[in-house]
């Protein structure tokens, strides 16, 4: 682990302390507050822009290429923006030389699922209508950003839609049901997330819906024929096992995988 990494590792506990608490609106405030703490490279050119009745923004490195990859916040279903996450889409910008769009899309619990998903659906569709081909676009996302982004490319699957060139998913939220072993065993380990905040948005973002419905928890869905994936975790994180199965689902199923799980993160 480097020397940032530890660093970064023993203050978060005390940044993200109560991070969950109290009612949701206080919550987003609180998420939105962050934003001020974030520095934007340098020459970045971020351009709102509505993406057919979906707030989004074009967050831009001066020398992108001709592709674009779609970023969806993290935030549980029901936290964060483009605010809270504009700094990082802009950085990866920079360093894929491609252009981010980034969309506000609609949060639980005031829009369980499917809202959400609609809302990227509908983003990637609109892109192509702009003059990108599939080939061009990455579907991107962290956390419930990430499961969402999986979502989506199953949901364009199963529509017979053609599919972008691939997905990266940093730290995927991919089981609402939290079967998996690391839920508990990284419990101590993981400076951010704990389970009864987990259960908390899952409830929030399925309502009433079985949480294992593939849509809503992309693990349990079929994964043949996919796009590639680039899937990133931590080592100490509670959803480590999410990305791990999940990964391994999909090699199994014949989808070009690949998963960097970074110890001690």
């Amino acid at each position: 682990m480097s020397i940032q990494a530890k660093i970064i590792k023993k203050l978060m506990p005390r940044l993200m302390s109560g991070w969950s608490d109290g009612p949701i609106e206080a919550q987003r405030a609180r998420q939105e507050k962050s934003n001020r703490f974030t520095k934007l490279p340098a020459d970045t050119i971020c351009q709102p822009v509505d993406v057919d009745g979906v707030p989004a923004e074009w967050i831009d490195a001066p020398d992108a290429a001709s592709g674009a990859f779609l970023y969806l916040h993290g935030g549980a279903y029901a936290l964060n923006s483009i605010n809270t996450h504009r700094e990082l889409v802009a950085r990866l910008a920079h360093a894929t030389k491609l252009r981010g769009l980034a969309i506000d899309y609609r949060l639980a619990p005031e829009h369980p699922h499917p809202a959400a998903l609609e809302d990227a659906l509908t983003a990637y569709r609109w892109l192509l209508t702009q003059g990108f081909a599939p080939s061009q676009i990455i579907i991107a996302g962290d956390s419930a950003g990430g499961g969402l982004a999986l979502a989506t490319l199953i949901a364009l699957r199963d529509a017979g839609e053609p599919l972008p060139a691939g997905a990266i998913c940093i730290s995927p939220w991919v089981d609402l049901a939290h079967t998996g072993a690391s839920i508990q065993s990284k419990a101590k380990a993981d400076a951010i997330l704990d389970i009864d905040s987990l259960e908390r948005y899952a409830g929030y973002y399925a309502a009433e819906q079985d949480r294992k419905r593939p849509l809503i928890s992309p693990l349990y869905a079929d994964l043949s024929g996919l796009p590639p994936l680039l899937i990133e975790v931590g080592s100490d994180e509670i959803l480590l096992d999410d990305a791990v199965r999940f990964a391994d689902k999909a090699r199994k199923a014949g989808v070009d995988v690949t998963l960097n799980v970074w110890d001690g993160l």
